[in-house]
């Protein structure tokens, strides 16, 4: 038999649940918890989309002229590169980023 869980929280959009844990948007602690969560997520997409295109990591330094253990920092989410440095990396595997627009309601 399948054990039932009550949640007896009042939910609460993410944004409060964020604004309790690290502050209201543009304190240090926020910008930090933003900053190394885009880390984290650039650094996911870029393992993701070079292992799609079955590069190793070091093959990838080769063609953008950086080192395997960047790369490696990079996928960790231990560095942000910059938009630049981005998308010469995604360019090295054959990619671009897109830029979508979208309505925050």
């Amino acid at each position: 038999m399948m054990e039932e869980h009550v949640n007896n929280d009042k939910l609460r959009s993410y944004d409060a649940v964020l604004d309790a844990k690290y502050g209201h948007p543009g304190s240090p602690e926020r910008i930090r918890f933003e900053e190394e969560a885009y880390s984290f997520y650039f650094g996911q997409a870029l393992r993701d989309t070079r292992k799609e295109a079955k590069v190793t990591q070091l093959e990838l330094a080769r063609r953008v002229g950086t080192s395997k253990s960047y790369i490696s920092k990079v996928e960790h989410g231990n560095i942000l590169p910059s938009i630049g440095a981005y998308c010469r990396l995604l360019n090295a595997l054959g990619r671009d980023i897109e830029i979508v627009k979208f309505s925050r309601t």
